[in-house]
């Protein structure tokens, strides 16, 4: 959770340092390969919002939301515009991408323990966004820091959660 934190506080030190002080650039190609990291990582969290909220069905009100959110970070880091396949306007879960996905994450029982493997996850995805930052050119480090402060809050709402 301190990384996230530190991620929200990173938004307003990017691209602050003097000409001189400045890293080079990463290439295009560095970038796209940045993006395509970053838009995994938030899918595979996605993923697991779809497998828990089939699991635990009861628990589709709290979650549908923060799942929309995620699904729009997978957006985001593709750098398109919002997606009809992301996310539908009924709000429930879709598909992020026409590829076919992964076997769904395994997801307990419990759904109290449900939603700690969920805060969990968005809490490893919020660090490994975090990580990137130190690579990652400006406009992309932006993103990365607000994804990662959102994934923060993510956790945080769902340890909040009444399963």
């Amino acid at each position: 959770m301190l990384k996230a934190a530190v991620a929200a506080g990173a938004v307003g030190v990017v691209g602050c340092s003097s000409p001189g002080e400045r890293a080079a650039a990463p290439s295009p190609s560095a970038e796209l390969r940045m993006r395509k990291q970053a838009a995994r990582a938030s899918g595979e969290l996605m993923r697991r919002y779809d497998a828990t909220v089939e699991a635990h069905p009861d628990l589709a009100e709290p979650l549908i939301p923060l799942r929309n959110d995620v699904a729009a970070h997978v957006t985001a880091f593709a750098g398109k515009g919002r997606d009809r396949k992301t996310a539908s306007p009924s709000g429930k879960p879709g598909k992020a991408s026409p590829s076919p996905t992964p076997a769904a994450p395994d997801v307990p029982d419990d759904p109290k323990k449900a939603l700690a493997r969920l805060a969990e996850a968005e809490r490893s995805t919020a660090d490994a966004h975090t990580e990137a930052l130190a690579e990652a050119p400006g406009e992309l480090a932006r993103l990365l820091a607000s994804v990662a402060a959102a994934g923060a809050g993510h956790a945080y709402v769902l340890a909040e959660v009444d399963a």
